[in-house]
């Protein structure tokens, strides 16, 4: 079996996924096996829009933001192998389950994310993801999205 696994560069993430500067979450693909499993990364910088109002003084990355990096992954992991017209679709969040936050994650932070056991039935994808700093758990969770029409909106 030859080894599918890529490496994604931010040109093609910024092709796969329609979020852009604040919301695009995701900064490098490490590894790939599209469909299948993703390692990512976001480098939590003290410049990001958020620290502004999360929390003064104290700034930390909002766990839903934690969350939507890890479902931005998971997209980037099944649009990269997909031959679907994507130009009239769109992922949205369906639900979070299990969801579990460890710790904070702060500004010089590499925010590491990992997706996989993912899972396809019609236009509904589920996938459990797990992001953490220096090798430590700091969020997990089932995620889940779904990919609809763009004028359904």
């Amino acid at each position: 079996m030859a080894d599918d696994r890529v490496e994604i560069d931010i040109l093609r993430i910024m092709r796969l996924l329609p979020h852009r500067y604040p919301f695009l979450l995701v900064d490098r693909v490490i590894e790939c096996t599209p469909g299948v499993s993703i390692k990512a990364y976001k480098n939590v910088t003290a410049n990001e829009p958020f620290f502004m109002g999360h929390f003064p003084g104290l700034p930390v990355m909002p766990g839903v933001l934690i969350l939507e990096a890890l479902a931005q992954a998971g997209g980037v992991a099944i649009l990269s192998g997909s031959d679907l017209p994507l130009n009239d679709k769109i992922f949205l969040f369906t639900g979070m389950n299990k969801v579990r936050f460890r710790r904070p994650v702060l500004p010089g932070d590499r925010l590491v994310l990992e997706v996989g056991d993912i899972r396809n039935k019609l236009s509904l994808w589920k996938m459990s993801g797990v992001a953490s700093v220096d090798g430590e758990v700091v969020a997990e969770g089932e995620l889940s999205a779904a990919m609809v029409d763009r004028e359904s909106m």
